[in-house]
């Protein structure tokens, strides 16, 4: 429970951890400084910066000189993009990678959207169908890119990492993985398949302002701007330690983190068997992360009933955070399943500590939504014990 009522809109953004705000008020008098600077301040704050990014890159299992701090993983993204001679990716990545990468195609950079499956997994075949064709007509270029998300941010399905790996494998190309929504939920084994990947702090319990792109060892992507030396040239601009030290805490609760995520995994299980037994849909199958559901109810607009539900002071989402406030629909939901699922899906991310009267409340709620709209009065509460 929230200050504004239940909060089921984990995928957007966090709640600080307690310890995340305790360290960061900690180094606060001392960590002020520019880390760039030289004197005592400036030392005392790069010390900060350092131990934070000595901290992410034994999690991560990179060198702490593959760890660049960004503003945040959107920025994380972009730069990830920047130096490809070409791009792969799918409508289903996050709007940081899929809009970016429209917004190159337009500028004349070889771009290639790939087709997903119903279950929100890309489609393997299309993939290395699109990358053999690339490469017999020369369009891959010196540095062609692959970008996969790990862990899809509207309804949690994992992505084929390990194959995705083998098919850029196979014609050269980096591998760069969008794992914002993997990091504190699941295991991160299959990070190591990549040659870079983005992490955002605040979504995973620490402050916003920060992200990380790791960019493996001989690797190296073109900086966005130039203006200073700092983060190896690729981001320039004064690191903000308190920020910094913030990312490291709530990265050290990782295990923690996920145990949390992971404990939401029958409740979650219990909506959806609700949803189904309103004669509701579900967007995404297979493999995917414990605490999302992504579905659609008879009747129902997803914006609509997310405004009836913060009526009710139930925050949810109609999809990316990102996207929120645009008359789109889902590009994703729309890519995997067409408009209509897009313009009703609606998002439900739990959380730790989201318990069984906190669901009950949810149900009872949307039950008494649908009353009001003539809906079904008498479908059976069917969920499994």
């Amino acid at each position: 429970m929230s200050a504004n009522g239940l909060y089921f809109d984990w995928n957007a953004t966090t709640p600080l951890s307690p310890r995340v705000v305790a360290e960061m008020e900690r180094v606060r008098p001392f960590a002020w400084a520019n880390p760039a600077s030289v004197h005592g301040a400036g030392r005392a704050a790069r010390n900060v910066l350092e131990a934070a990014r000595e901290q992410v890159g034994r999690v991560l299992r990179a060198h702490p000189k593959d760890i660049i701090f960004t503003g945040s993983a959107t920025e994380a993204n972009h730069l990830a993009l920047s130096g490809a001679s070409s791009i792969v990716t799918s409508h289903v990545e996050h709007p940081s990678v899929a809009k970016h990468a429209e917004f190159l195609k337009a500028g004349g950079r070889e771009v290639s959207f790939i087709p997903v499956e119903a279950s929100g997994r890309i489609a393997l075949s299309e993939l290395e169908a699109r990358l053999s064709e690339l490469r017999a007509s020369g369009r891959l270029g010196p540095r062609p890119l692959v970008a996969v998300q790990a862990a899809n941010h509207e309804t949690g399905v994992f992505q084929p990492i390990l194959e995705v790996r083998a098919l850029c494998d196979a014609v050269g190309a980096e591998l760069h993985v969008d794992a914002v929504q993997l990091i504190g939920r699941g295991s991160l084994e299959v990070l190591q398949y990549a040659d870079s990947l983005s992490l955002a702090a605040h979504k995973i319990r620490g402050p916003k302002g920060i992200g990380v792109l790791v960019v493996r060892c001989g690797k190296s992507p073109k900086p966005l701007g130039q203006g200073g030396a700092q983060e190896r040239g690729l981001r320039p601009g004064t690191q903000d330690a308190v920020l910094a030290a913030g990312l490291g805490m709530a990265v050290a609760e990782l295990d923690e983190l996920r145990q949390g995520f992971e404990a939401c995994a029958s409740l979650r299980d219990q909506l959806e068997s609700w949803v189904k037994a309103r004669g509701g849909t579900t967007h995404g199958s297979g493999a995917r992360l414990p605490h999302v559901s992504n579905f659609r109810l008879p009747g129902w607009n997803g914006d609509e009933l997310v405004a009836a539900l913060d009526l009710e002071k139930i925050q949810v989402s109609a999809g990316s955070a990102c996207a929120a406030g645009t008359a789109e629909p889902s590009p994703g939901i729309e890519a995997m399943l067409g408009r209509v699922a897009a313009e009703g899906a609606l998002r439900i991310s739990l959380g730790p500590g989201v318990g069984a009267a906190a669901l009950e409340e949810l149900l009872t709620t949307l039950e008494k939504l649908e009353r009001r709209r003539g809906g079904p009065t008498d479908a059976p509460r069917v969920v499994p014990a």
